[in-house]
């Protein structure tokens, strides 16, 4: 992300550290320098932010933080401190629209089962960004996907099984199934995927 939503400096601050010198004969660089956020420029980050990428709202909680966090060290605060301006900004966020985890989750169910994503991955990223099972689990029962469908896509995208297009299948059959399970497809479907014809078309 580009440093000016950062709390940094203004247009003098940011030409002084063009230079990476403090003197001659000095190669020290310049020490970064941050503004204390306030909640106009906290504002302005998220926004940024949200403009670039997807989020729920514990990531962009997250974010917020990471960047105040810096600021106020920079300025020998606690952090802390300013708790209460991040979550004003994050409710400003939702309030919105700008940020809503419904959405989110729909979209990421939906991005994650097209690349061929089983649910236990896609739980795990969810739910690393924040995401309460239920919304996460809502998510995933309105999407017309399901594992069965997921996997034929991933088998396909990493030629494993009948889309194999190297060495013998019989012999890569317990390695393309132990792939399909280290991503989170259950056995049964692994198994029924190793069946499939070569030239099969995905299925329910």
């Amino acid at each position: 992300m580009n440093e000016s939503s950062s709390f940094s400096g203004g247009p003098k601050a940011r030409a002084s550290r063009g230079s990476t010198r403090n003197g001659p004969g000095n190669d020290k660089p310049r020490q970064r320098t941050y503004r204390l956020p306030t909640e106009e420029r906290l504002t302005r980050s998220a926004i940024h932010y949200l403009d670039r990428y997807a989020s729920s709202v514990s990531n962009l909680r997250s974010v917020l933080k990471r960047k105040v966090s810096r600021a106020a060290r920079s300025h020998d605060k606690d952090p802390e401190e300013f708790s209460e301006l991040i979550e004003l900004v994050v409710a400003k966020c939702e309030r919105s629209g700008m940020v809503n985890d419904t959405d989110y989750a729909a979209t990421k169910v939906a991005s994650l089962r097209r690349r061929g994503r089983s649910q236990r991955q896609i739980e795990a990223q969810l739910k690393s960004k924040g995401v309460a099972d239920e919304t996460l689990y809502k998510a995933l029962d309105a999407h017309d996907s399901d594992d069965w469908n997921a996997a034929q896509t991933y088998a396909r995208r990493r030629k494993l099984g009948p889309w194999r297009t190297r060495g013998p299948l019989a012999e890569f059959r317990q390695k393309d199934m132990a792939a399909l399970c280290r991503a989170g497809f259950s056995y049964d479907i692994a198994r029924k995927i190793m069946a499939l014809e070569p030239d099969a078309e995905p299925y329910r």
